[in-house]
């Protein structure tokens, strides 16, 4: 069995804090890593993102490389996995059994699933709600497991990605014949055409996403944070969070060389490209680990939260809603279906354009906090998963 986390105020105040901020900035990480997705205008350059004409769109294609691709989604892995632990916990806490806390968990995760097939057909956004969903599902066996079960599945779960993510990647890209993807979009679509394609192959997106991607093995390490409580009791810990933070961005940075290498200064063949990509990919993972053990460092030292931490936290702490929100808002100003800015501009104003719709949401979420309102979908879960008003 797990160990339960301890109920001491100044516990939960640090913990939410650390996870909060996460959450908050994770938001950020993601929409910048999407916008680029909506782009048909542009020549196709390195992988998901169109070729930089302007300096300012090189330089954020360089910034994506190296900061956000594959490492804004190990980040939101890690969270998840961390409070998948959070709420196992806390459900134990309060004299639930640990077979009902278990079905609350896989019955949370079921209703990811069904918000993510939602979001995906209906709104049309890009979803990682049920690649997560399933992730829940596949993981949550292991709550009722020691550390050491903990440790060899990761340990097994990643010398498999280790293995075969590679040659995925390697024969895949050699299969396209290209450096990079076809752009998911174009300016014939529409609505109709686009919920019509989405309704046909949306079963298969969370399967393509994990076997192509390591999703399973961050979640594993964001319980095995948890356990520690390693974002809640840094104190105890300072050397080993500093030692993961420093280490993970060390090998999150250098797993991104590669990649910025082609088209500019490398051109190898496509399969090679395919093996540096896998490589830009499980590197991510360490960014993603040293993203959330940062975010557990400053939380814990931020004693008096001033306005931006305020609207941050209050981000955070209503996630989902506003993850919605942000897909929501860049397919009605990108997507050839909506205002079809896609096929106008570049990634420097598709940047500008998803930290504009994420300020939003930072306004938004501070009037709710203020208002002591919650996320309405974070409501809808609660009732759902929990079956209370």
């Amino acid at each position: 069995m797990p160990v339960p986390l301890s109920n001491s105020t100044t516990e939960i105040k640090k913990r939410a804090v650390s996870l909060d901020l996460a959450r908050g900035t994770m938001l950020l990480l993601i929409a910048l890593a999407h916008a680029p997705l909506y782009l048909y205008g542009s020549e196709p350059g390195i992988m998901h993102r169109v070729e930089g004409i302007t300096w300012y769109d090189q330089a954020v294609n360089f910034f994506g490389q190296f900061l956000i691709d594959n490492r804004a989604r190990a980040m939101f892995a890690v969270l998840f996995g961390y409070g998948l632990v959070l709420a196992f916990n806390s459900q134990l806490s309060k004299g639930t059994s640990a077979k009902d806390a278990l079905k609350k968990i896989r019955r949370r995760s079921w209703y990811l699933i069904v918000f993510g097939i939602v979001l995906l057909v209906i709104i049309g956004g890009q979803d990682i709600l049920m690649a997560y969903g399933f992730a829940g599902l596949l993981v949550s066996w292991v709550l009722l497991r020691n550390h050491k079960t903990l440790i060899r599945t990761f340990v097994l779960i990643t010398l498999l990605y280790v293995i075969f993510t590679p040659q995925l990647w390697g024969f895949t890209m050699q299969s396209v014949g290209s450096y990079s993807f076809i752009p998911q979009l174009s300016a014939t679509d529409t609505y109709l055409s686009t919920t019509f394609k989405k309704l046909i192959t949306f079963p298969v997106v969370p399967i393509f996403i994990h076997v192509m991607a390591p999703i399973i093995p961050p979640v594993l390490l964001g319980m095995w944070m948890a356990r520690y409580q390693l974002l809640s009791k840094p104190d105890q810990h300072v050397k080993s969070i500093y030692l993961i933070t420093i280490t993970g961005l060390i090998v999150s940075l250098l797993g991104a060389i590669p990649l910025s290498l082609i088209g500019n200064v490398w051109n190898p063949s496509y399969y090679t490209v395919g093996l540096v990509n896998s490589l830009h990919i499980m590197t991510g993972m360490a960014g993603g680990l040293a993203y959330a053990t940062l975010f557990g460092i400053i939380g814990t030292k931020i004693k008096d939260p001033g306005r931006f931490t305020f609207s941050l936290m209050a981000l955070g702490k209503r996630s989902l809603t506003f993850f919605v929100f942000n897909e929501t808002l860049l397919v009605l100003f990108l997507s050839p279906v909506a205002l079809n800015l896609g096929g106008q501009v570049g990634n420097s104003i598709a940047a500008m354009i998803a930290v504009g719709i994420w300020g939003l949401s930072v306004v938004l979420a501070t009037i709710l906090e203020k208002r002591n309102m919650v996320g309405p979908l974070e409501i809808w879960m609660r009732k759902l998963v929990y079956k209370h008003k």
